[in-house]
């Protein structure tokens, strides 16, 4: 399952992604056109991003997922 992770730090074609608090970077080999800050993406278990993903789908996601793992809900 992949979680959307926001974009924190761009390198090159390596991104710092952020997900509840957890920071890792990620290889943006498989992402079509560029990427800003504050972008979502979707990053697979081998740590290549290969999807953006809307703020809107993303936040929904993430707002779901911290009820199932029953983590406060975002400021």
């Amino acid at each position: 399952m992949a979680i959307p992770s926001r974009v924190v730090a761009l390198a090159g074609e390596i991104a710092t992604v952020e997900c509840f608090g957890e920071q890792r970077d990620v290889s943006l080999m498989l992402i079509e056109g560029k990427l800003e800050l504050g972008d979502y993406v979707l990053v697979q278990a081998g740590g290549f991003a290969y999807e953006r993903v809307t703020p809107t789908a993303a936040r929904e996601t993430l707002e779901i997922l911290r009820g199932v793992l029953g983590q406060p809900a975002a400021a």
